[in-house]
């Protein structure tokens, strides 16, 4: 593959996908500039191992995959656990909106929903991401993620329980 062809496939993926990767990055990191620098070093990494892209999956799930271990990358880094701890000793217990999935899908960008949805573990919430926010199905889910579909399914099921109870609990202390 030329330079060309590669400039030119890089660019429809960046145009493509770029925005969905960044709203992928930011619910590992929870910064919105961070996130974008984790794109941008999928995007290099995708330039240069165009060449030995196999074509087993699509470019989306590639790029997904690339993307969430960029993400973890960072999250294991001395860096990021030193910025942890410090917030850590800062914050306080957070409020949650009431209603599930509904509102967790209408109201994303509000605060507390982001709150909330960071509020449960990781495994759960890079499955509602997925599903909700990407609209991935089970099955590109499972890919992205290599893990199994039943997996996936279970790890959705568990989390939407987790998020009503959160919920219901918030609606339960009348906030």
């Amino acid at each position: 593959m030329d330079k060309t062809e590669k400039d030119f496939i890089l660019e429809n993926m960046m145009i493509e996908y770029g925005n969905e990767l960044v709203r992928l990055a930011y619910s590992y990191v929870k910064d919105t500039e961070i996130a974008k620098d984790m794109v941008q070093n999928t995007f290099i990494k995708c330039y240069k191992n165009l060449d030995s892209f196999r074509n087993d999956a699509q470019f989306k799930t590639w790029l997904y995959r690339i993307t969430i271990n960029e993400c973890k990358d960072y999250l294991k880094s001395w860096n990021y656990k030193m910025v942890q701890v410090k917030s850590f000793m800062n914050e306080t217990a957070r409020s949650i909106s009431p209603s599930v999935e509904k509102t967790i899908i209408d109201k994303y960008n509000s605060e507390e929903m982001k709150d909330t949805i960071f509020s449960i573990p990781k495994v759960y919430r890079e499955v509602v991401f997925l599903y909700y926010y990407d609209s991935l199905n089970s099955e590109e889910i499972a890919t992205v993620l290599d893990i199994p579909v039943n997996t996936v399914k279970t790890r959705l099921r568990r989390a939407k329980q987790k998020l009503q109870s959160m919920i219901k609990e918030e609606e339960f202390n009348g906030r």
